[in-house]
């Protein structure tokens, strides 16, 4: 199998109408053609694989992403290096508001292979209460006009929006579902510096979700995408390990681990329903995984394994084999509480 490597590029979005938007911060600089050469040649310096998928992500420094029109000559420095093959190829996150078809046009001819959408909701109340600057109806015509054009789509969504709540979340992945990406992004809202969403949080106009509250309702969604085979990217803003996001965060459910909390959680949940399932009082049970799997099925700091103890008295152990199919688990109980009074008898 590659290895699959991203070379982000954060990109300053130039869209007057973002300044409504209240998750906004328009402290960074600019991004300029020369920047991405370096970047670029830097990155790649560094890969020792030879045998590699290598991408470039426009990522934009915000949640819309990059206004393409306005940045067209960054995407061609990236296209020197897809020509002249040493770099596969180009992912850009941006906002219906700049998909067309004369665009589109363009970034095939630069060799653009995913375009993601900043969706966010599917409720466009909550949209507008947020000053973001499109429609969801926007999101479905662009979606649509991006598949229809070759190129792999992308949804981003957040979760923890002002007056959104659980349903809200439920039926934006619902809505995201109908209309086919490949690949899904999810992020826990976090309330940054100066922004109008910290303004919001200081008059107590807005709670932010507690980390306990992000995770429950990630694994939901993580669950609904997967049910359909979407793949998640990403879950949480924790991934941007190149980021300084310390100094940054006022409040919300940031965790460095978010995405382990969540798949963890995953993991104890599908265990805990399956051992309910059982007709016996069970007292140690064997969960086979995918070595991919484990970390994830034991918990963060072994978490997983501690909580069954401490709220169900089993001991679980785990035991990795290739052969398991990624994601798959076998569940064996190799001891009950019967064998155990038994032994002690």
């Amino acid at each position: 199998m590659l290895k699959y490597y991203t070379i982000p590029i954060k990109v300053l979005s130039s869209n007057k109408d973002t300044k409504e938007c209240i998750f906004m911060n328009f402290e960074e600089k600019e991004t300029l053609k020369e920047d991405v050469k370096k970047y670029i040649y830097d990155f790649l310096e560094k890969i020792k694989e030879k045998e590699s998928y290598k991408e470039v992500a426009f990522i934009g420094d915000s949640i819309f992403g990059m206004d393409i029109e306005n940045n067209l000559e960054l995407i061609q420095e990236a296209y020197e290096y897809v020509k002249y093959g040493q770099i596969d190829g180009i992912k850009i996150l941006t906002t219906p508001k700049y998909i067309n078809k004369k665009i589109l046009k363009q970034l095939k001819k630069y060799k653009v292979t995913t375009i993601e959408l900043g969706v966010q909701s599917s409720n466009e109340n909550i949209l507008q209460r947020a000053g973001i600057p499109y429609t969801f109806k926007e999101v479905k015509e662009a979606s649509k006009l991006i598949r229809r054009y070759g190129f792999k789509l992308g949804h981003q969504m957040l979760v923890g929006m002002p007056d959104s709540n659980r349903a809200d979340e439920l039926n934006t992945a619902k809505e995201l579902i109908k209309l086919k990406p490949k690949i899904v992004r999810i992020y826990p809202i976090i309330i940054i510096k100066n922004t109008k969403l910290e303004e919001q949080y200081k008059e107590d106009k807005y709670q932010p979700m507690s980390l306990v509250q992000a995770t429950e309702i990630c694994k939901e969604l993580v669950g609904l995408f997967n049910s359909k085979n979407i793949e998640v990217t990403r879950i949480g803003i924790q991934d941007f390990s190149s980021v300084k996001l310390d100094d940054k965060i006022v409040a919300g459910p940031y965790s460095q681990h978010f995405r382990e909390l969540v798949e963890s959680g995953m993991w104890y949940d599908a265990i805990v329903s399956k051992i309910k399932k059982l007709n016996i009082k069970v007292k140690e049970a064997k969960v086979i995984v995918n070595p991919s799997n484990a970390k994830a099925v034991k918990g963060y700091k072994d978490e997983n394994i501690e909580k069954l103890k401490n709220v169900y008295d089993v001991d679980l152990i785990v035991e990795e084999n290739r052969d398991m199919p990624q994601g798959k688990h076998e569940i064996i109980v190799t001891k009950t509480y019967t064998d155990f009074v038994e032994t002690k008898v």
